[in-house]
């Protein structure tokens, strides 16, 4: 079993700042991907930022210089650093990650159980 768990939600004034964490743990043999999504009502789930398989790292266009993604030694934890959030950023925030478990031969998509992040005055 592979699991996704996150942390460091919250609510937040406009311009103002959070730290988001995520920890996968369980029978890992590889982590591919492991970034963030968010979804805020009545839209789609979109990518916030992601580290690739290569270890760069994409960010949304409405996140780039506000957002830093960053992650732990053991490339087992990411971080997204959020600074100067702005109202339109109010979503659940979601920690993805491409793994190949212990006991597969494939790797497969582990989603996070979600954290609410609501920017308003």
């Amino acid at each position: 079993q592979v699991h996704l768990v996150e942390s460091g939600g919250g609510l937040v004034q406009p311009g103002g700042s959070l730290r988001l964490s995520c920890a996968a743990s369980g029978s890992i043999f590889s982590i591919n991907t492991m970034g963030w999504y968010r979804q805020a009502p009545g839209k789609q789930r979109e990518l916030v930022a992601v580290f690739t398989s290569g270890g760069s790292t994409n960010y949304a266009d409405s996140v780039k210089g506000r957002f830093t993604i960053s992650r732990g030694n053991a490339k087992s934890t990411v971080y997204l650093q959020m600074n100067s959030l702005k109202p339109e950023d109010t979503a659940v925030y979601y920690c993805n990650a491409d793994i190949r478990s212990t006991v597969a031969l494939r790797s497969i998509a582990y989603w996070g159980q979600g954290t609410q992040v609501t920017v308003s005055s």
